[in-house]
């Protein structure tokens, strides 16, 4: 498959023998199972899939869907050309995913090799080939609006970790590119593949536990890293890293180690902490108990504990915001519970608990369902196929990730903000008002 249309077994071997930047052109070894022999899957309902970003949940993005029979990685981007300065020491980055999907596709073939993944530094040159269906994009957070935005626009159907977007205005934009181009877009929000988080949710939005009024969201705190007392001092940038990639539309600032890869996400200028990392996961699950999954808070504020004592890190390691609806609901998220928790008016329920779960009287066939997925990887195949909403779409996404927002927002300027969830804007506060989005270094532009 390739943007929608059937190609010839000819077709698919010269399309997928692309090469790398300045490489020389290599014969291609095709597994028979791609060929559709031995039960494989035909080429002619085969995804290809580009993969742009690969340290930590990049790689074990890129493994579940190297577990997919019709889909083929053909392509893999990352600034790293491969290091162990990711977490926990792994050797990760381009050349070791390369390697990766090699080795995976040389076990189904009887020469045991393979040479059809190519590797690129910068993810431009992997969306511009036409033999590439979809992408996989698992970069640091400042990275994913502008690199999901250009594979809409190149005719690609995006797979996108969370949390969705550094900012606001990145999300929406996003959001509008998904529709204007016609594309198919899945969070890595595994939660909406979960039967546990699902049940709960159906158990809240059909009353179960009486009129929902309260939910407790629950997220990590601190910086759960090693080397947080690590000086930042400038560092040579290792040889592997293309850094003034990396930082992309971000403001320059010295290299340090611990600025990038895994503790990037501890840095206002990538991302937003654990209030946007842990809140993408739990925050979306209360939107979707809630029946909020479209819309969002008209009021939120809170407060919140920054670090003193490390000036690269520089997102909240304690908090507490609480966002109110306009149907009378209350949110309130903090780092001092865990998980999520529905409250109402007959009883409450935590998200995912068995024991809260097998309490109730379980939903009829003609009450209300939602959404059904066994697995976040295997749903987005099947929806590029059929062309159909995923568990985790992007509208739904980008309203979720929102309510952290407003919330780091409303925190770091210590007063009440209040919002359009409709027009998406901050009303009467223009300090607020430009925090929705960031300037972005030039060249890069929305």
């Amino acid at each position: 498959m390739t943007n929608g249309n059937r190609i010839s077994r000819r077709q698919f071997i010269t399309r997928a023998a692309g090469t790398a930047l300045g490489a020389v052109s290599f014969p291609y070894i095709v597994p028979s199972s791609v060929l559709g022999q031995s039960g494989g899957v035909a080429p002619s309902n085969r995804i290809t899939m580009g993969c742009i970003g690969v340290g930590g949940m990049g790689t074990v993005d890129l493994q579940n869907f190297l577990r997919q029979p019709d889909i083929q990685v053909i392509a893999i981007c990352d600034t790293d050309k491969g290091s162990r300065n990711y977490e926990k020491d792994w050797y990760r980055g381009l050349g070791p995913a390369v390697n990766l999907v090699k080795e995976h596709y040389a076990g189904q073939t009887t020469a045991g090799s393979y040479k059809g993944c190519d590797g690129y530094g910068d993810f431009r040159e992997l969306l511009g080939r036409q033999d590439i269906d979809s992408v996989m994009v698992a970069t640091p957070d400042h990275w994913h609006a502008l690199i999901t935005i250009a594979a809409a626009r190149s005719g690609k159907d995006v797979y996108c970790q969370k949390p969705l977007s550094y900012s606001i205005v990145e999300g929406r934009a996003m959001a509008d590119a998904i529709a204007r181009y016609g594309r198919v877009f899945q969070c890595g929000s595994q939660r909406r593949s979960s039967e546990a988080c699902r049940m709960s949710c159906e158990l809240v939005r059909n009353g179960r536990i009486g009129k929902l009024h309260t939910v407790y969201v629950g997220l990590p705190g601190g910086h759960i890293s090693q080397g947080y007392k690590e000086p930042p001092t400038p560092m040579p940038v290792p040889e592997s890293l293309d850094y003034d990639m990396w930082l992309g539309p971000a403001p320059w600032a010295p290299y340090t180690r611990k600025r990038c890869h895994w503790t990037f996400r501890w840095i206002y200028d990538y991302s937003g902490g654990q209030v946007t990392d842990w809140g993408a996961h739990f925050i979306d699950m209360a939107h979707w108990g809630m029946g909020m999954d479209y819309s969002g808070p008209e009021q939120v504020e809170g407060e919140a504990v920054y670090p003193r004592d490390n000036p690269l890190w520089n997102t909240a390691t304690e908090f507490g915001f609480e966002c109110r609806y306009t149907n009378g609901l209350r949110m309130i998220i903090s780092n001092k519970t865990s998980g999520v928790r529905f409250e109402g008016t007959d009883g409450s329920i935590r998200l995912a608990n068995r024991e809260d779960i097998e309490k109730f009287e379980p939903i009829r066939p003609d009450e209300n369902r939602l959404y059904e997925s066994r697995s976040i990887h295997r749903n987005f195949v099947d929806c590029v196929k059929s062309r159909s909403i995923t568990a985790a779409p992007v509208e739904v996404a980008h309203r979720s990730i929102s309510v952290a927002h407003l919330g780091n927002i409303a925190m770091r300027l210590g007063r009440k903000i209040k919002w359009d969830p409709e027009n998406e804007r901050i009303l009467g506060d223009e300090t607020a008002t430009r925090m929705l989005h960031r300037p972005m270094r030039g060249p890069w532009h929305l």
